[in-house]
């Protein structure tokens, strides 16, 4: 570690006052998410990102049971949608359905009456 005179303290403080706005420069970059380069997806790229076979996909989107965007012949998903269609099928914990169940039974009493 490089030591400085009484003299030199001044600049040391000032570079690093530099680095430290380059490091939180940094920082606030890496925490913004970056935006998808590929928000629209063909049904093969949403096939391989939902780990489904193209033919399923198809019987979901004929069944509609998933978001999808036609256009002339052809399907486009938006991967924003996806992830939200995906996070609608999570099953709740016991934890979560213990902290649910007071407001249910609440519920259940006040339609008996």
């Amino acid at each position: 570690m490089e030591q400085y005179s009484f003299d030199q303290l001044p600049r040391a403080v000032s570079e690093l006052h530099q680095k430290l706005d380059s490091i939180q420069d940094l920082l606030l970059e890496s925490r913004q998410p970056a935006p998808s380069a590929i928000e629209l997806m063909t049904i093969s790229q949403a096939a391989e990102f939902l780990n489904l076979s193209v033919q399923t996909l198809y019987g979901k989107v004929c069944h509609r049971e998933i978001p999808v965007s036609k256009k002339g012949k052809r399907l486009y998903f938006y991967k924003s949608e996806l992830e939200e269609w995906i996070k609608s099928g999570k099953k709740k914990t016991m934890s979560e359905l213990r902290e649910q169940l007071p407001s249910l039974v609440v519920g259940r009493k006040a339609k008996r009456h």
